[in-house]
């Protein structure tokens, strides 16, 4: 082989190296150690996926992974659930009580989501009570039915008084309406199936 094929073989390097030293510089380049930073690695290295029960557009998913900073977090003392008041409150107590991980909505909850509802249930009497209010003949709980949710993240309104509702608070939070249910109402429906 002539000089001119060993420059063409090895890659058209046209420095004058002979095929010896050529192979050379191969297997150094196969065998060198990167020259990148650890640092500059990780900013090309893809993040790890979200977990499949949050969903980084829900504002509750965030609420619940604290990432909204203007939205504070009630001590509701259960590592599954958060509470926090809602934006527009119906009444001078109305808090909504939401599941750190994601679920749609009431209607996609099954047998196995009873004592679910009834966490979301006994975290809403514990925040009345923490916050003076005890009369729980006079209290609201329930679940606003789909297309009727603003937020698609279940979430369990607990409103009261309600013997100080207006109109429109009874119209929209109306008990087992098309559009409305309570936490009662939900745990008797899913108790039924099979």
């Amino acid at each position: 082989m002539d000089e001119e094929q060993t420059r063409s073989n090895a890659g058209s390097d046209t420095s004058g190296q002979t095929a010896a030293e050529s192979e050379l510089s191969f297997e150094a380049a196969a065998t060198a150690k990167p020259t990148v930073s650890s640092s500059e690695t990780a900013a090309v290295t893809p993040k790890p996926s979200e977990p499949e029960d949050y969903d980084s557009k829900c504002v509750f998913c965030r609420i619940a992974g604290q990432q909204e900073p203007g939205t504070e977090l009630l001590d509701c003392e259960n590592e599954d659930l958060v509470c926090f008041k809602d934006i527009r409150p119906a009444a001078a107590h109305h808090y909504l009580v939401v599941p750190k991980k994601h679920i749609g909505n009431c209607m996609v909850l099954k047998k196995e989501h009873i004592g679910l509802v009834e966490d979301m249930v006994a975290v809403g009497k514990t925040i009345l009570e923490k916050n003076n209010f005890t009369d729980f003949t006079n209290v609201r709980m329930g679940f606003h039915v789909p297309p009727f949710c603003s937020i698609s993240h279940l979430h369990l309104h607990v409103i009261a008084p309600v013997d100080k509702f207006g109109f429109l608070t009874r119209l929209v939070y109306r008990v087992n309406s098309y559009w409305f249910i309570t936490a009662d109402y939900l745990i008797e429906k899913l108790r039924k199936e099979k």
